[in-house]
């Protein structure tokens, strides 16, 4: 396979296009053309074209896994599956988030911490926190340290119950209403119950609604 010619990218500072007599285009590093010492009008044999198109794959899904980190925090499961939608391979998905590993860039771990801050400062309880941690495909072995960062429960419960009733003593139905509130945000029933008595109110069981 012969090279017809080797561009600079116009899009991509350090990238490089090789174009093949094919017609296909290879997209490498500048470190990478002086590896394979490249010159337009080489002739490549099979070993070495399957060489470099490996390197072009690599190469290509660290660019795109980099591209992908810059613009938000991601799990390594979420950045590998994107990957793979643009074409990356397995091996090279996987390549590519170990890299952004080694150098920093990619951390399941402080990435947990970081949803755990977050959610919890919306006023979420551990139950949908966890949620939120399974939903962004954060390992399990990691939740429970990262679930530290919350604040306690009672606290977060007494909080919310305050700003909505301001000082007011609430209704059955409204008793219901918050009840129901907290517990689509993840906190558990017992807690609910003992906030509402914290407040001097009592809660039945039967205030309980599905959610």
């Amino acid at each position: 396979m012969r090279i017809e010619r080797i561009e600079a990218s116009k899009h991509k500072k350090g990238r490089v296009l090789v174009f093949l007599e094919d017609g296909s285009c290879l997209k490498i590093t500048e470190q990478e053309l002086l590896d394979f010492r490249l010159r337009s009008g080489d002739e490549l044999d099979g070993e070495a074209l399957g060489r470099l198109k490996e390197a072009a794959g690599v190469s290509n899904a660290r660019a795109a896994a980099a591209d992908l980190i810059g613009k938000r925090a991601m799990s390594r499961r979420d950045l590998e599956r994107k990957l793979r939608e643009k074409g990356a391979g397995e091996a090279e998905a996987r390549y590519a988030a170990e890299w952004l590993e080694a150098i920093g860039a990619l951390n399941d771990a402080e990435y947990a911490a970081a949803l755990v801050r977050h959610y919890g400062g919306m006023g979420y309880g551990p139950a949908r926190v966890r949620e939120k941690l399974y939903e962004k495909g954060v390992p399990r072995e990691l939740w429970d340290d990262a679930l530290e960062e919350l604040p306690e429960d009672g606290g977060q419960v007494d909080a919310f119950l305050r700003s909505k009733l301001r000082g007011r003593a609430p209704d059955e139905k409204e008793k219901r209403r918050l009840t129901n509130a907290l517990l689509r945000r993840g906190f558990p029933w017992g807690e609910v119950k003992a906030a509402w008595r914290r407040m001097g109110e009592e809660l039945a069981d039967g205030n309980m609604a599905d959610v």
